[in-house]
């Protein structure tokens, strides 16, 4: 289990662990009304260096107007947001690399099932930079749970309480001697991991299943595609058959908590990447991008 840093930032202002608390009657709360997004934060000689984090403020912003909370994107700018990123950060004065979860929860009470004209609040707070899975090589399940399709909770939305699905998937995995699942489209193509997206190198091709199949869309996901093509390394955005995962020549997968990690069995299938496939060279250079000071991916906090 992560260690949270005591300070949190809530509604403003920066607060005591056990001052930042939404009631039990909001619509976070009651309805799992909150959207959030996970980004990490490099600590190298005193320095804060934030992964993507404009992308992260949008992805909040994005996930507010899917599901129709319409006060973020109003009051909130990237600017006042990494300025309260900052000040987070600094608080707590990590001295190891860690994660911020920033969520935008409805804490009205009572509303019933709408979202718009409601009251908001944006929390954050900083844990450590733990892995949810092995990152020397993880074992993976398909689900007996399918995928949430985006015709009933969006899934370009992060947003809580569709999380309820990957618990169910992971759980399984879990319970059955596995690390993680994969979970499957409503029409039996692979999607994703329950909190990552997936990648097949097939023929020297990088082939990773494309936003139609109801997947979120990964910020390290885009980060791992844009590398992989500075490399001259051909990319593929398509649907991706289960049966393929079997005589793929390498899998990964990438997320912020699950970095960039191969798949060594699927369904009892051992995975064997070559030891300078295609998934070493992406998993050295992503590692630069992500704690190289001097990234262009980083925000100096």
């Amino acid at each position: 289990m992560s260690k949270i840093y005591p300070t949190i930032y809530f509604d403003g202002r920066l607060v005591p662990d056990d001052e930042a608390v939404v009631h039990v009657a909001s619509s976070a709360v009651l309805y799992g009304l909150s959207v959030y997004t996970v980004f990490h934060v490099t600590v190298n000689d005193g320095g804060y260096y934030a992964f993507r984090l404009k992308d992260h403020f949008k992805r909040l912003v994005d996930s507010c107007r899917i599901i129709g909370i319409d006060t973020f994107g109003k009051e909130w700018s990237y600017e006042e947001f990494e300025k309260d990123m900052k000040e987070l950060l600094h608080a707590n004065k990590p001295t190891e690399n860690v994660f911020v979860r920033a969520s935008f929860h409805v804490n009205e009470k009572l509303p019933g099932t709408r979202s718009r004209g409601l009251s908001t609040v944006l929390s954050a707070f900083v844990c450590d930079a733990t892995s949810i899975i092995p990152t020397d090589g993880t074992r993976l399940k398909t689900s007996v749970w399918r995928r949430t399709p985006d015709f009933s909770i969006p899934s370009r939305a992060k947003v809580n309480g569709a999380y309820v699905n990957s618990v169910l998937a992971r759980q399984d995995a879990i319970d059955s001697g596995y690390d993680d699942c994969i979970l499957l489209d409503s029409s039996g193509q692979v999607a994703e991991l329950s909190a990552a997206n997936i990648f097949v190198v097939r023929g020297g091709t990088l082939i990773t299943p494309d936003t139609n199949t109801d997947i979120l869309e990964g910020i390290n996901r885009k980060t791992i595609i844009e590398i992989a093509r500075s490399m001259d390394i051909p990319v593929a955005e398509r649907a991706i058959d289960l049966t393929e995962l079997y005589i793929a020549d390498e899998v990964f997968v990438s997320g912020t908590s699950s970095f960039l990690t191969p798949v060594i069995n699927i369904d009892a299938r051992d995975i064997k990447a070559p030891e300078n496939g295609i998934t070493s060279r992406l998993q050295n250079a992503y590692y630069d991008a992500l704690l190289n000071p001097d990234s262009p991916y980083v925000t100096h906090l």
